[in-house]
């Protein structure tokens, strides 16, 4: 392939080209192309038979209008076992993500990062305040709630988003500390759990909070079908919240949002839940034995991922994008390289799971670009390093005051101090509010920076609170159970990453390297008649302390009010200036009944 391939990547901004692109630019068709573990969809369906049956009726599918949205999600809601009344299909999770931001988010959002990155650029483009908290390198990207939550507080932030599992490390959350924290959250705008990867986990038997969103006023889902069903180009999602919030989405799309092709399939998936089921469990083998034949690579850390994606950090020394177009050019396959993910870097790739003999292809490729003609020793990692990896200066400048030190008032004149290790405080961006809620969000404001007002600074560690009492607002939703656990036991959480929780680190090469594991939880539950996985060698799992997880809610800092436009977040940056070169200057921001064999909305995929 040219460098005029490779040289789509540059201009891109939070994204990878598109399959078509590189195809236009490589002269090549998309089914001749590279091997792709950059999309992170499921390879192993639909089934050949299923992509015949659709070739064979492409005419029709393609000539005529389809039905409306409705007849579509009420197909849909059939299959999962849902209400239709709590359910809005989009074109897309990035169409609902748009819709959301929109319609629901106020004046400011928080979000982990790294993260999909619609979840910091859609409020950004609206002129909304991001509220962005970094996850730490050093504890290995997991993000512990009870941090979170604090620093939610200490900001005033008024609509909350956890991925999970988290794009791109492949991070997860237990259920039940889901839903404490949704219930912790009670008092905010908006709660959004987007679980567009949930269906590839394994870590418990019904991970999906679906059931409990439907029951809470500011609580919404969002489902991706694209990605577990293996078709991108058919652009369909859905959410899913209490007749209230999905009515208020659902009353601004337009009516024939999805288009035939995305009908078709719905209606092909009645008749296809074994073989969906069956290709989820095939996908969680094949990351499991991924996951090994990577770590045993000198110096390539593999992180614990609950996605159909890997998450690695690439040996010292080598550098994301020279890895990237030496793959593509030299052996035809293509990775995602992690420089343009706030909070990441060009150290880190995402590799999406694919089948053995990509593995091995894939493997083999980078030992190449890696080590050269021969595996070498592993290069060792310097004594001491930040906590947190960012491709962004913005970033960096604003951690580099902040981190490990609390959230202390960060001017616009301050000059970049040495960067420090430790837990730190989350990156606040943002500019400007919305217009007032619940409508469309007015004009982005302007960039300038006003001095920031110091915030207490956060704790280290403090547990969840009991869950707040909220409004049985929809307590008259259709079939769906409704037990409202009033007084739930306590969750063990992950203790404060202070405390020596082993964290996985490359060491000179004497043999296959142990691959990270998630921090154990209360008791996984293993999914219902999975399929044995021939591990390549036993990997052995590191012991992660736990704490129980309840506190009252004094010991937050009291909730703070909205932050005037134009004014940065307390110690933070504003958008305009994230997206910055130095951080320093401001720029211009850019119903039938469903079968018996399918898997329903809690249980995601877990029966076959």
């Amino acid at each position: 392939m040219s460098g005029n391939v490779t040289s789509l990547f540059r201009s891109t901004a939070a994204h990878s080209p598109s399959m078509a692109a590189l195809a236009r630019e490589s002269g090549e068709t998309a089914s001749a192309g590279p091997v792709d573990f950059c999309i992170p969809c499921n390879p192993y369906f639909p089934t050949p038979a299923m992509f015949d049956e659709m070739a064979g009726r492409l005419r029709d599918i393609i000539t005529y209008y389809p039905s409306s949205a409705d007849t579509i999600t009420a197909e849909l809601c059939g299959l999962l076992q849902l209400p239709p009344q709590c359910v809005a299909m989009g074109n897309g999770s990035t169409e609902l993500i748009t819709w959301i931001d929109h319609l629901l988010v106020r004046e400011s959002l928080a979000v982990p990062v790294p993260t999909f990155g619609r979840w910091t650029d859609q409020p950004m483009e609206t002129g909304k305040r991001v509220d962005m908290f970094p996850l730490q390198e050093s504890s290995g990207f997991t993000l512990d709630l009870a941090r979170y939550a604090e620093f939610i507080r200490a900001r005033g932030t008024r609509a909350v988003v956890v991925c999970n599992p988290n794009n791109p490390d492949g991070g997860y959350q237990n259920k039940q500390a889901l839903v404490q924290f949704m219930d912790a959250m009670a008092d905010r705008d908006l709660v959004v759990i987007d679980e567009s990867f949930l269906e590839f986990a394994e870590a418990e038997a019904e991970p999906s909070v679906v059931q409990e969103a439907m029951l809470r006023p500011n609580v919404v889902v969002l489902r991706s079908l694209g990605k577990n069903f293996g078709l991108h180009g058919i652009r369909f999602g859905y959410l899913v919240a209490n007749p209230a919030l999905a009515g208020r989405v659902r009353s601004m799309l337009p009516k024939w949002n999805l288009n035939s092709l995305a009908e078709h399939v719905v209606f092909m998936l009645r008749d296809h839940g074994a073989e969906y089921a069956q290709s989820l469990h095939q996908v969680r083998r094949d990351r499991l034995e991924m996951s090994g034949q990577l770590a045993a690579l000198p110096g390539l850390t593999v992180y614990p991922s609950q996605g159909n994606f890997l998450f690695v950090r690439l040996p010292v020394g080598a550098e994301g994008t020279v890895v990237r177009d030496r793959m593509l050019t030299e052996h035809r396959v293509l990775v995602r390289e992690c420089g343009n993910k706030i909070g990441s870097s060009s150290r880190f790739l995402r590799l999406v799971v694919r089948p053995q003999p990509d593995v091995r292809r894939l493997v083999s490729g980078m030992e190449q670009v890696l080590y050269g003609a021969g595996r070498g020793a592993a290069v060792p990692e310097p004594a001491a390093g930040n906590g947190y990896s960012s491709g962004t200066a913005a970033v960096d400048r604003l951690m580099s005051e902040t981190n490990g030190k609390g959230m202390r008032a960060v001017t616009a004149q301050s000059a970049p101090a040495a960067i420090g290790a430790g837990n730190g405080a989350g990156v606040g961006a943002g500019a400007g509010a919305g217009a007032g809620f619940p409508g469309i969000g007015a004009a982005p404001a302007a960039a300038a920076v006003a001095a920031p007002v110091a915030a207490p600074a956060v704790g280290t560690g403090t547990p969840l609170p009991a869950a707040v009492p909220v409004a049985a607002a929809a307590a008259t939703v259709g079939p769906v159970p409704m037990p409202m656990a009033a007084a739930a036991p306590p969750v063990p959480r992950p203790a404060p990453y202070e405390s020596p929780v082993p964290v996985p680190q490359p060491a000179p090469y004497q043999g296959p390297v142990p691959v990270p594991q998630p921090a154990p939880y209360p008791q996984p539950v293993p999914a219902a008649a999975a399929v044995p996985a021939p591990a390549p060698a036993p990997v052995p799992v590191a012991a992660v302390p736990v704490a129980p997880m309840a506190s009252p809610m004094a010991a937050y800092p009291p909730p703070t009010g909205p932050t005037p436009p134009g004014v940065p977040a307390r110690g933070g940056l504003t958008a305009a200036q994230v997206r910055g070169t130095n951080g320093l200057e401001s720029v211009q921001a850019a119903g039938r009944p469903g079968p018996q064999n399918w898997p329903n909305a809690a249980g995601m995929g877990q029966v076959g």
